[in-house]
């Protein structure tokens, strides 16, 4: 067993079916590594550029109306403020600067409040920083923290093995995914070793080795396969480009960044954690129920898996809706106000790109379910051919909570039938030796 992931006491699984999986995972990881290797990106990438300017932090220590002469002419019902913060870091730490001013702002700010602040770079600029953004790395490290922590409350050593999965998938993504795309390499290959090493690392870190999670990892290979090749299908079927987001136009002006590719990349590694989720539920459950009932047969097995498939899909397709509906809220509420109709709301090339990307995803998702269940049977076996008790032997003798053989072993009347293969005279009552009498 993996440490932080405790199954309980493992399913039977033949040392023959243990050597396949390892050999099979083994080859899909040496395949993962070796794409990687050749994949790898170079340590200088000159596809880069400076989304803005120096970013500093600072505080707000006063907050003051705008003079007369900043406000324009004929605009007194406006309001502007300007706001004068310290900078906290840098070669101009500690020491008090005025912003540009605020007109009509959305914002609001109050003494203390923490900024990110944009050093202006020309010399003859009448201000040397200007607003950038709220600092929210304390709250956002506090929220971290509280996560961690509830993980491994909740989990115990399981939920520190899982956040040791999910800085594996971090780093996988930081290290690897990011600068090579960056680079110009072809997207899919990079989102397929990409998808490929998260499953290996995250899957076997998070529950440890042993055969339910090698199951896990296989079904998630075959379902992102089939995931692929049906993106590729209907990205080329649909015709879309690729730059239905601003973003994508910053990113085409970096170098040879293939903005098209990224779409399919965006898809494969997102229905990677609802598959991650998916299999190891079906395996596991597969394990779980050869465990509670060793005699039942492959059929039942896959019969029972397929039950619990069926409600965790229902759920899981949902929450997938729902999380891309989330996401682009405020967009569909931008085409609601224009009152567009809703086929052309879904045929606007962001609305599609979003429909592709779940529905491929969803499809990917619902064949993973029979695609882990039936490996998980396969693997642990049929237990409806195990050694039965033969008709006319005697059962085997009970053991005692303590493991003792008890000195003598009462058996009920129907174990009694069913060993000797006889009917016992039934007893008879006392009421019935009464009314015998009466009938003489």
């Amino acid at each position: 067993m993996g440490a932080g992931h405790d199954h309980g006491a493992e399913a039977p699984v033949d040392a023959t079916t243990r050597r396949v999986l390892a050999v099979l995972v083994a080859v899909c990881a040496l395949i993962a590594v070796i794409a990687a290797a050749v994949t790898w990106p170079s340590s200088e990438n000159e596809n880069t550029f400076n989304l803005g300017a120096d970013l500093f932090n600072g505080t707000v220590e006063r907050v003051i109306e705008c003079p007369d002469d900043v406000v324009p002419q004929g605009a007194d019902d406006i309001d502007c403020f300007v706001v004068q913060a310290e900078v906290t870091e840098g070669i101009d730490a500690g020491q008090l600067f005025e912003l540009p001013p605020f007109f009509q702002a959305r914002v609001s700010f109050e003494p203390g409040d923490e900024l990110v602040l944009a050093k202006i770079a020309d010399p003859d600029a009448p201000f040397r920083y200007a607003f950038s953004d709220r600092n929210r790395k304390s709250p956002l490290l506090l929220l971290t923290a509280v996560f961690a922590i509830a993980v491994v409350i909740l989990g115990g050593l399981r939920g520190a093995s899982a956040l040791a999965g999910l800085a594996s998938t971090v780093l996988i993504l930081g290290f690897y995914t990011l600068p090579a795309l960056l680079e110009g390499q072809s997207a899919l290959p990079i989102a397929c070793v990409t998808a490929a090493l998260i499953a290996v690392v995250a899957l076997y870190t998070s529950h440890g080795l042993n055969p339910m999670t090698t199951v896990a990892v296989l079904g998630t290979l075959l379902a992102l396969a089939l995931t692929v090749v049906l993106g590729q299908v209907f990205i080329e079927l649909t015709q879309l480009s690729g730059f239905a987001t601003e973003e994508s136009f910053y990113i085409e002006g970096v170098g040879d960044v293939d903005v098209r590719g990224l779409l399919l990349a965006g898809l494969v590694i997102g229905a990677l954690g609802a598959l991650d989720d998916m299999t190891v539920t079906q395996a596991s459950v597969i394990f779980e129920l050869r465990r509670s009932n060793p005699s039942s047969s492959r059929r039942q097995l896959f019969a029972s898996g397929m039950r619990v498939g069926r409600d965790h899909v229902a759920s899981t397709v949902n929450t997938l809706f729902l999380a891309y509906v989330g996401a682009a809220l405020p967009l569909l509420l931008l085409f609601s106000v224009g009152q567009l109709p809703t086929v052309d709301i879904a045929n606007s090339e962001i609305i599609a790109t979003e429909i592709v990307r779940t529905l491929v995803g969803s499809i990917g998702l619902v064949a993973s379910v029979p695609l882990t269940t039936w490996l998980a049977v396969r693997v642990v076996g049929d237990g409806s051919n195990g050694p039965k008790v033969k008709s006319g032997q005697r059962p085997p003798k009970r053991r005692t909570a303590t493991g003792e053989m008890p000195t003598s072993v009462e058996f009920s009347a129907a174990e009694i039938e069913a060993a000797s293969g006889s009917t016992p005279t039934p007893k008879r009552s006392r009421w019935s030796s009464v009314r015998d009498g009466i009938d003489d």
